[in-house]
């Protein structure tokens, strides 16, 4: 069980992957080298290279892939202890704050592995180069080069070939909200990938083209030396040194940087040009004979040479004359071609990721204008311009925002029913209110017919009464002006409940944009609320901090139903509490104007606070739909440019501002 495990963790996958893929380019890599770089025959892998580098070709990669794998194996398994310990207990798991560590190591591991496996593989040829002996400049160089370029590879393969076992782990770690990382944009991320292939294949391209060329001109020189020394000495005659001196004198060389020496008795006697290096001196007197006369000054360095044994009168003696194999212009137009070719790479690879950066953000810049947009008819279409997938991505958007626009047309009408059901329903509520509130100035308007009756009764019946005098009949009249003013009062007062009643039956579409003072708006508030407030015995307070004529422009009607509707919800917030208080305090700000709507209920919580005027929600139960404060929010915005804040504490009570610019 416990085997099976090991194999299931993300990171054992992980590592075993990196590992795979390592080890196949380190003994890639360690079998191309040698042809790449032109190693002189059996200087690898034998004696002498372990005489001139300490330890074997073959050793030297093994400590190096066994030192970058256990670096792998261990710094992966450690960064990748907590997705383990998740993978473990992920049925049981609900720790945001270590899914969200989990997350961002996923996305930026891959990275800095990235960068590990072109360092590491560099370091490491570094040192052993280094603890290896004197090597020469330009093998070391090459080296490096061919390296560096490998290493990129292998950085590209583990990058390419790992990122669906961390996606696994990304899928699996999914939160809305969480999903932080290194962010690297596409055009980024194709350089990264498709450039090292680029370097790679071009310098193995230059390698192979430079070692072919160099392979037929060292056969040359080799033959035309080898000849030179073989007839000029005889390998049957025992010569003594200065013979040999006085020949070789006399043999022409081709190039000013040939050299010529003689190796006797461990010494080295130069006739002409430079010291020969350890190397050439080791392999001339070893492994040359092996290999028909030919030497070579290091492992992959274009210095070769040919050589003789002849007896001497002091011991045997090698007679050698090394040459140069390189070719300076066939390196020159390497070095050219290359740098134009990586350059046009450049130019290609920044074009094309650009181009599929651009398609692809075209099609999330219109996705984010159906999203963020305000508005809310938003029907631009993209055009398809190429044939292929993200072709198919567009055409995909376009159904999308067809399917969207039609959604949105539906959800707008089934809204408008909504709001038109609440504005009815708060109808009928109002109008049973109103009903009742009808009965007193109806009933005192038929005393005051009857009172008058009686009075024409009596003034009809003082008329041929000697005894009624001028002051009587005015005192009649004046009875009479009296019930004619309570009659007049209270069809003015029937009249404004009327009116207001009137103007909460118009639909909300029927905007009516005209111009009101403060007083007016807050006299058909009292109106219309005057039953609700009396049957839950509230009281409503009405604090004027500001001129009672302030002009307020727009829907009066509109603007009654939001004060009318956040009163109610104030009625509901004391949960059937009577001798309770309500105030509404209208005071102006700069150039607003600020009407307040306070209880001192039960409040509201953070949770609800947090979705007010962004969905509807209810504290009501079954008894809300949520609708009201919505729809109020939704009219202050689109009707008179305003805004409504809330400000509640649990228990304290809430407080609604709505914000109306003047």
């Amino acid at each position: 069980m416990e085997k099976q495990m090991f194999f299931k963790k993300p990171s054992s996958r992980i590592v075993l992957r990196y590992c795979f893929i390592s080890a196949v380019f380190l003994i890639t890599c360690a079998l191309l080298i040698p042809t790449l770089l032109n190693y002189a025959p059996g200087s690898i892998n034998t004696d002498f290279d372990i005489k001139m580098s300490y330890i074997s070709y073959t050793q030297q990669f093994l400590i190096i892939g066994l030192v970058t794998l256990s670096l792998i194996f261990i710094s992966t398994k450690l960064f990748l202890q907590d997705i383990d310990n998740w993978y473990i207990n992920r049925n049981n798991f609900n720790n945001d704050a270590t899914i969200q560590a989990i997350r961002k190591k996923c996305f930026n591991l891959p990275y800095i592995i990235f960068l590990f496996e072109i360092i590491l593989p560099t370091l490491g040829i570094t040192g052993v180069i280094f603890f290896t002996g004197s090597h020469h400049t330009i093998m070391i160089l090459k080296l490096l080069v061919l390296v560096i370029s490998f290493a990129f590879l292998l950085a590209v393969f583990t990058f390419i070939f790992s990122k669906d076992l961390y996606a696994e782990i990304l899928s699996n770690t999914y939160k809305e909200g969480i999903n932080i990382g290194l962010r690297v944009d596409l055009k980024n991320k194709i350089i990264i990938q498709i450039l090292p292939v680029f370097i790679t294949v071009l310098l193995l391209t230059s390698f192979i083209g430079y070692s072919t060329s160099v392979k037929e001109k060292e056969d040359i020189i080799f033959q035309v030396y080898n000849e030179k020394l073989t007839s000029s000495f005889d390998k049957n005659k025992t010569y003594n040194l200065s013979e040999i001196k006085d020949i070789l004198q006399d043999i022409k060389l081709y190039n000013e940087t040939d050299s010529k020496f003689i190796l006797i008795n461990n010494e080295v006697i130069i006739i002409s040009g430079v010291e020969p290096s350890d190397f050439l001196i080791n392999y001339t007197i070893e492994l040359s004979s092996e290999y028909n006369g030919r030497t070579y000054d290091s492992y992959g360095v274009d210095t070769q040479g040919t050589t003789i044994k002849l007896q001497t009168t002091e011991g045997p003696a090698y007679i050698c004359i090394s040459y140069n194999i390189s070719s300076n212009d066939t390196l020159n137009l390497l070095v050219y071609d290359f740098i134009s070719l990586f350059v046009i790479c450049i130019f290609v690879l920044l074009y094309f990721s650009k181009s599929l950066s651009k398609d692809i953000t075209v099609v999330t810049n219109g996705l984010n204008d159906i999203c963020y947009s305000n508005n809310t008819n938003y029907r631009k279409k993209l055009p398809v311009i190429s044939n292929d997938e993200f072709g198919d991505l567009v055409k995909a958007f376009n159904k999308v925002q067809k399917l969207n626009d039609t959604q949105l047309t539906q959800i707008r009408d089934n809204q408008e029913t909504l709001m038109e059901q609440e504005r009815l329903a708060s109808l009928g509520q109002l109008i049973g209110g109103i009903a009742h509130n009808l009965k007193t100035p109806i009933m005192s308007i038929s005393g005051a017919a009857e009172g008058l009756t009686d009075l024409v009764k009596e003034y009809d019946s003082s008329i041929d009464d000697p005894k009624v005098n001028s002051n009587d009949h005015h005192e009649i009249a004046n009875d009479m002006n009296k019930w004619i003013s309570k009659i007049k009062t209270h069809t003015e007062y029937m009249s404004d409940i009327i009116t207001a009643v009137k103007g909460q039956a118009v639909a909300l579409s029927n905007e009516q944009d005209i111009s009101f003072t403060v007083g007016e708006l807050l006299k058909r508030v009292n109106i219309l609320m005057k039953h609700e407030l009396k049957s839950a015995i509230i009281y409503l307070n009405i604090y004027m901090q500001t001129d009672e004529n302030t002009v307020i422009r727009g829907d009066v009607n509109s603007l009654v139903q939001v004060i009318n509707n956040m009163v109610s919800n104030s009625i509901q917030a004391y949960n059937g509490k009577t001798d309770q208080n309500i105030d509404i305090i209208v005071k102006r700000k700069n150039n607003d104007l600020l009407i307040s709507i306070k209880d001192y209920g039960c409040g509201l919580s953070e949770k609800v606070k947090n979705k007010l005027f962004k969905e509807m929600i209810t504290t009501k139960g079954k008894n809300g739909t949520g609708l009201g404060l919505y729809m109020s929010y939704s009219t202050i915005r689109a009707h008179f440019n305003g805004n409504i804040t809330v400000n509640s504490e649990k228990d304290k009570g809430t407080t609604f501002t709505i914000i109306l610019p003047l």
